[in-house]
């Protein structure tokens, strides 16, 4: 009675690990050593933190008015729609003679979770552009070494809760309403300080495109621009529709009060499981 008891007991065991190990699926480390994407078409899968794409499309490293940073991450593939919204942001930021955007992590060939910076930026419809319009990318193509050691400054004075005047500048608000007001384009994070400014700035007729700036933590040397799902990708979630109004409220006042500021004491959660097509996908060849 005993043997058969411990039996079932272990055989109880096997089938939870075996149940565990399904579960668990695929960790950010099998996502980075994928190199290339799909060869499929375009297809947004899962949430913005949860996801993945299928036949992402190549960012080209230079183009009219952007240059593309940190190479070596090997994050500049995207939805095509991304792709385009980038190329279409440059053009204005060329043709209005702002400077050369810089642009960053957009995600890997394949989506997924990445090994460090975020937790979104996984089903190919997340891009940081930093607060840097550089005249010097206007005039000559950056170094490889120059892509990987330039840093973005922080125009915001985080001891106050002001702008950083030395920093920012009018040409990055042009920008900013440049990209909000694409009708591709979801919403976009930037530090609670840079919505402030926005806000205080702002004119008749400009409530549709402020209300997609979006404060969040950090953001304070890039912004970070969400797409909506794309029409015909049925496996693409959306986030929550934006409140109304433009977001220069009780709520933004929110972000500067002690409770907005206390540290967090909720242990980070696990990540949610991936889609089970972005397991599939993530073991075609």
């Amino acid at each position: 009675m005993r043997l058969a008891a411990l039996s079932t007991i272990l055989l109880g065991v096997a089938v939870f690990c075996v149940s565990y190990e399904v579960k668990a699926g695929s960790t950010a480390q099998d996502w980075a050593k994928i190199t290339t994407p799909t060869q499929e078409s375009s297809q947004s899968i899962g949430t913005y933190t949860s996801g993945c794409i299928s036949g992402a499309a190549t960012l080209p490293l230079d183009g009219q008015g952007y240059q593309v940073m940190r190479l070596s991450r090997h994050r500049y593939y995207g939805h095509p729609n991304l792709i385009g919204f980038i190329q279409h942001l440059g053009q204005f930021s060329a043709e209005q003679k702002l400077g050369s955007l810089l642009i960053g992590d957009l995600g890997q060939p394949r989506g997924g979770p990445t090994l460090s910076g975020h937790r979104s930026h996984q089903s190919g419809l997340d891009v940081d552009i930093w607060f840097l319009l550089s005249e010097q990318a206007s005039n000559r193509q950056l170094t490889a070494n120059e892509r990987e050691t330039w840093s973005a400054p922080s125009v915001v004075n985080m001891q106050n809760d002001t702008i950083d005047y030395r920093h920012w500048s009018l040409d990055l608000a042009k920008v900013l309403e440049a990209a909000a007001q694409q009708p591709e384009v979801d919403r976009i994070f930037v530090n609670a300080s840079i919505k402030q400014e926005l806000c205080k700035n702002k004119s008749a007729g400009s409530a549709e495109w402020l209300r997609k700036i979006r404060p969040w933590w950090k953001h304070d040397d890039h912004f970070h621009v969400r797409l909506k799902c794309p029409p015909h990708n049925p496996h693409c979630d959306s986030q929550d529709p934006l409140p109304p109004g433009d977001g220069c409220d009780a709520s933004l006042a929110w972000w500067f009060s002690a409770e907005a500021k206390a540290p967090s004491k909720n242990v980070p959660l696990p990540p949610p499981p991936l889609p089970a097509l972005c397991e599939q996908l993530l073991r075609q060849p």
